[in-house]
């Protein structure tokens, strides 16, 4: 039984996966094994990672969205901003095509501060992805998080001091601080991946622009930052992956229109997707780069303390 027992881990649990990305700050996020799979969603909505929610609260800037966000924004880009900016930020997107069915009653718990949001377009979608209806409607859910919790303890020891009985699966590591996401594209796992040109979409999707429009609309008025400290964006893909298209820039720029908001979704010339969907690091770097140049004054503007009149009490 425990030979059996130890083969499933080894063949469709957390050992399938690589445990060189753990530190003091990162976390497993998902581990591609069948028993395992996804820890992220429920780290937040059952607060296993209390510190992560507690530095997503207090973030100055928020970042909403899907794994498109995450990878795009997990850059040396994005850490140098901040820090010339002196402000606090925390990617929340969630893998699976996070949007905003997850995100609203996830704010509720994490009851953020922030000062300015950045939300790709596509998030507005209202739609249960896997991970979100297990731990939105699974009873079992939270044991279940708590059990991977667990094992993660079990995997970095293991792995960490016998590496033969782990495996090699790309593994998407988090950062308690940034929320952050780190892969290592250099091992031997990461070569089931394939890269792929970005392919820029110019239509005009009246359907999608009426979807976008309504769901912002409704969840935009829950915020606490002004329309004015709201910037929407659009994660550049590849075209054929239907699921995670992100809209053309000028279907999101009609979305923004109408909200009143800001558009910053540079369209940058030879970015390249390490999987057929997301942003490779090389061209995450480029593309968070010109998204900050772009939107640099709007956003210190936003983090600014307001103006005191010397004549106040």
């Amino acid at each position: 039984m425990l030979a059996a027992h130890a083969y499933k881990l080894r063949t469709n649990g957390i050992l399938v996966c690589e445990a060189d990305g753990y530190t003091s700050d990162r976390y497993l996020a998902f581990c591609p094994g069948a028993g395992y799979g996804d820890y992220e969603h429920g780290a937040f909505l059952f607060k296993l990672e209390p510190s992560a929610l507690t530095f997503a609260s207090n973030a100055d800037v928020l970042f909403l969205g899907d794994s498109h966000v995450q990878h795009a924004f997990s850059t040396t880009a994005t850490t140098q901003w901040f820090t010339s900016a002196s402000a606090r930020y925390y990617l929340l997107g969630f893998a699976f095509g996070g949007n905003v069915t997850f995100a609203e009653p996830l704010l509720r718990e994490v009851k953020p501060t922030a000062k300015v949001y950045v939300v790709p377009v596509n998030f507005f979608v209202h739609t249960e992805t896997p991970p979100s209806k297990e731990v939105l409607h699974d009873s079992a859910a939270p044991f279940n998080y708590r059990v991977k919790r667990v094992w993660q303890f079990v995997h970095q020891v293991m792995c960490g001091a016998l590496r033969a009985p782990c495996g090699k699966a790309p593994v998407l590591f988090r950062s308690r601080e940034t929320g952050s996401y780190y892969l290592d594209l250099s091992g031997v796992g990461a070569r089931m991946f394939k890269k792929t040109p970005v392919v820029y979409d110019h239509d005009i999707d009246q359907e999608r622009i009426a979807e976008y429009t309504n769901s912002a609309r409704t969840f935009l008025s829950g915020l606490a930052a002004g329309r004015n400290c709201i910037i929407l964006t659009s994660v550049p893909t590849v075209r054929a992956n239907a699921v995670a298209q992100a809209p053309s820039v000028e279907t999101a720029s009609a979305v923004a229109s109408a909200l009143g908001v800001t558009l910053v979704a540079p369209e940058l010339e030879g970015l390249q997707t390490f999987d057929g969907s997301h942003l490779d690091p090389p061209s995450a770097e480029r593309w968070s780069k010109a998204f900050f140049e772009e939107a640099d004054q709007q956003m210190r503007k936003c983090l600014s303390p307001p103006h005191v009149s010397g004549n106040a009490p």
